[in-house]
């Protein structure tokens, strides 16, 4: 800034700042990692400056940041796909079962992924006389397992696409990952085909997974509904619901994306605030042989 009287060029006048605005300053400095970040946000939530819904999806947008593609996919054997060497007719009740907006495409084998069928394409089929699935199908989008997420959520908004198959080193077919499964690591989870009904059971039984059946199980269900449902005998006097012995397990409040193994069942946190777990999916491992281990 200049001096209008003599011409002679003054430094900016700075805000003032209080006494105490100072002291903070040197007290308190900038976070300089995002560990510090995430403290600082932590005590803006204990403050209640900000509520654990949006501490949670801030925490999300990191989490997204540090994921590849790999960690989040749908293996390739949990694909739901269309072989369209098969007849329409055959294949069209189980697009019907699954619900899904969206199948890849495949020609015999599941290496073979062609392009994208929309489900709802498929009502021309009903609507018209002569229909060829081929001229429906809408090009598939390849991607490495190592690409992360936040760039993948980038391209998908800049291409306007909804699907994507993960291929692998040798460029086979490794799983699929859709946007909604990058979002829900931001916003929890979307409500699809598998979501419970509020009225209904705290318990749905899901597909298997790389060890055997898969429960998704809401964190109030009592330990005895639990045990009833999985025929397991966990117990905890402290606590009377699975979310609650699943915290003292960890002996800290559960956080999104949790793993860990409590007898022989495998524990995952689907959702979760900055208070409590909400959803968790269970997985029954095989038991060990004590005998053939020796």
């Amino acid at each position: 800034m200049q001096d209008q009287l003599t011409g002679v060029r003054v430094p900016d006048a700075k805000p003032h700042r209080s006494l105490f605005e100072r002291l903070t300053a040197l007290i308190s400095p900038e976070p300089d990692s995002r560990a510090e970040l995430l403290e600082v946000l932590q005590d803006a939530h204990e403050r209640n400056l900000i509520d654990a819904d949006a501490l949670s999806m801030i925490e999300g947008v990191f989490q997204v940041s540090d994921l590849s593609v790999r960690d989040i996919m749908i293996p390739r054997s949990q694909m739901d796909v269309i072989d369209i060497t098969r007849p329409i007719e055959e294949w069209m009740p189980y697009v019907l079962s699954t619900a899904h907006s969206r199948f890849p495409a495949i020609e015999g084998e599941r290496d073979k992924v062609i392009g994208i069928l929309l489900a709802k394409d498929l009502l021309r089929y009903y609507a018209e006389e002569s229909f060829d699935v081929r001229d429906m199908l809408r090009p598939a989008i390849f991607i490495p397992g190592s690409k992360r997420l936040n760039v993948l959520l980038r391209d998908f908004r800049a291409n306007h696409n909804h699907m994507a198959i993960v291929v692998d080193e040798y460029s086979g077919v490794a799983g699929l990952i859709t946007i909604e499964d990058v979002l829900e690591q931001i916003v929890g989870d979307i409500e699809d085909e598998y979501d419970f009904d509020e009225e209904e059971d705290n318990i749905l039984s899901i597909k298997h997974g790389a060890y055997g059946p898969r429960w998704r199980v809401k964190a109030l269900t009592e330990i005895e509904q639990f045990n009833a449902a999985l025929e397991t005998q966990m117990a905890n006097e402290d606590v009377d619901t699975i979310g609650g012995l699943v915290a003292n397990h960890l002996s800290r409040v559960p956080r999104k994306g949790d793993v860990f193994n409590i007898d022989n069942l495998r524990f995952e946190v689907l959702r979760a605030d900055a208070r409590q777990a909400h959803v968790l999916l269970v997985e029954k491992m095989p038991l060990v042989d004590l005998d053939e281990v020796d």
